[in-house]
């Protein structure tokens, strides 16, 4: 079955020079110094070849040679330093820009986007595939300058010496320069891909192993991960084995025609020769400014494989980049100020690629200041409802008014502004605690920092650190129990101080002294706000003024 791609390679090479033209200066100073250097090479050994035929008596103008070839010999060293100086430096330049274009596609279609995805992947592909472009920056553009002007200016070279030399060079050079190259990367593509995503799922089995290691230890599963990620390990071997095989079958077709080109001229001469016809200067020197020239045409074989892997790794960045969100902003935003009213209107709802709906026909109406909880089974749609509210996912059918308003007129930075989520797991950054309750409020003062965390009931743990506040979770983050981490995600609820805050388990890490301390603090920092409160525990929705209960994808009050 033949594989189908998502872009030709017609589309990611005018994609990739868009990126490009930022530094489209160094590209043309790293080009220019390519082809410069490039046509020295065969001026090196054309008018080396002509200094040593003066020395013999054949030429004259010894010294011009002697100046030429001395003069080709700097020009290389000069423009090959030229090459690769400003090429990387275009190359990583743009690179960091790449990262930050797809961490804007990323938040684009997140979160929707990242449940079911492989985080190694992911990381795979902000790492190590954005690296893999710098090889189209910085080796990329110049050859495909040099492996057209050099073909030219050899082919040119021939016919002044004779034309049947010229009609010989010409199927080579063609071969060489657009035939194999062109067949090598249609046949390859697959197999560049290929490599790209096994080591992508590699990169993840092994990312997983790491953060699950105590997991791991605690069941016996040491064996049966190590298996996993040795079977991920081949998978990659067998995937490079191709990539190996690919670019040594690539690089060895060229090498024949390298070589039968230089017996070409041999042959040509010879028939030349007979003929009565005799060109020595012109053979020998055509003989080595065609070396100098298909040298640098059969390192576009090496460009080709090489780009094999450019290509799988800029079609998977692509791919994220022109990802279609489950929800965009609104064309004209309607500002909903504070809520009053959010109102389930016959809501339906089936994740994306699935036919089974998890919600059917919902209806719920919430007040200001109503504290409501949510029970029912797994997998029956709790945790749906509120991703509904957050936008994260827009319903199949039906509406969701917000005062009124249809949700999705609502830009979703006012949306989550006054809407804040708390989550079973916290997530905590590599910085301090104070900064980590902080990410909820960049302005809040220290003081308030502090009343979040006594309002969440982390306040007595983080005294007893040495460092206090500024205590960095990078060191701590191992050591904090799941009750500590979900109360600093409750101390950056309190400290927003949103209209109304979701709740997903809140409670799930804690026992039933700091629950009945959590429902406490609910009860008293939401006083009059609104509160949306999911668990499977009785004792946490004790408090709730609401109660309703998702029973067959639909609500009972």
């Amino acid at each position: 079955m033949k594989q189908k791609f998502s872009y030709s390679f017609r589309e990611m090479n005018a994609r990739l020079l868009a990126i490009g033209r930022p530094i489209r200066k160094y590209l043309v100073v790293s080009t220019l110094a390519s082809v410069v250097g490039s046509l020295s090479h065969m001026g090196l050994m054309g008018f080396g070849a002509l200094w040593l035929l003066s020395a013999a008596g054949l030429t004259g103008s010894g010294g011009l040679y002697a100046a030429l070839t001395a003069l080709s010999a700097a020009l290389i060293a000069l423009c090959r330093y030229l090459e690769g100086v400003y090429s990387h430096m275009g190359a990583y330049g743009i690179l960091a820009k790449v990262r930050v274009h797809l961490f804007d596609a990323i938040d684009r279609i997140s979160p929707a986007f990242l449940i079911g995805r492989e985080t190694g992947d992911l990381l795979n592909i902000a790492v190590s595939d954005i690296e893999t472009l710098e090889f189209f920056f910085a080796h990329t553009i110049g050859p495909m300058f040099t492996v057209v002007l050099l073909p030219v200016t050899t082919i040119a070279l021939a016919f002044s010496v004779h034309p049947l030399y010229g009609w010989l060079l010409i199927p080579v050079y063609l071969m060489i320069s657009v035939v194999l190259p062109l067949l090598a990367l249609k046949a390859g593509r697959g197999i560049g891909m290929r490599y790209r995503q096994r080591l992508g799922t590699l990169k993840s089995k092994i990312l997983e192993s790491v953060y699950g290691i105590r997991d791991i230890q605690i069941f016996g599963a040491v064996d049966r991960k190590t298996a996993e990620v040795l079977h991920a390990n081949e998978e990659v071997n067998r995937a490079s084995l191709g990539l190996t095989l690919h670019r040594q079958t690539v690089a060895s077709l060229p090498t024949f025609f390298v070589y039968l080109a230089r017996i070409l001229i041999l042959v040509c001469a010879g028939v030349l020769s007979a003929r009565g016809i005799d060109r020595p200067v012109g053979t020998i020197a055509l003989s080595f400014a065609a070396t100098a020239s298909l040298s640098s045409t059969f390192n576009l074989t090496f460009v080709v494989t090489s780009l094999l892997e450019t290509y799988a790794a800029a079609e998977r960045l692509f791919l994220i980049e022109d990802a279609v969100p489950e929800t965009v902003e609104p064309d004209d935003p309607v500002a909903c100020g504070a809520i009053e009213t959010i109102e389930f209107r016959d809501v339906s709802f089936a994740y994306p690629h699935t036919d089974r709906l998890i919600l059917n026909h919902l209806n719920l109406t919430i007040h200001r200041g109503d504290q409501v909880g949510i029970s029912g089974e797994s997998g029956a749609g709790k945790s749906t409802i509120l991703r509904l509210l957050l936008r994260f996912y827009a319903p199949t059918a039906g509406q969701i008014l917000i005062n009124g308003i249809p949700i999705e007129r609502i830009s979703l930075a006012e949306l989550h502004r006054r809407i804040a989520f708390l989550e079973q797991d916290t997530y905590l950054f590599d910085t301090t605690i104070a900064e980590n309750i902080r990410i909820a409020k960049p302005d809040a003062t220290m003081e308030e920092v502090r009343r979040a965390a006594e309002g969440a009931g982390i306040a007595p743990f983080i005294d007893t650190l040495p460092d206090g506040y500024d205590t960095d979770m990078g060191q701590m983050n191992a050591r904090l129990s799941g009750g500590e981490r979900q109360r600093i995600g409750i101390a950056r609820i309190l400290l927003r101080a949103p209209d109304v805050c979701l709740m997903d388990e809140p409670s799930s890490a804690l026992d039933a002294l700091h629950e009945r301390e959590l429902l406490h603090t609910l009860k008293t920092a939401y006083a009059g706000r609104t509160l949306v409160l999911i668990s499977h525990r009785q004792s946490t929705l004790a408090g709730c003024t609401r109660l309703v209960t998702l029973r067959g994808r639909r609500l009972e009050e």
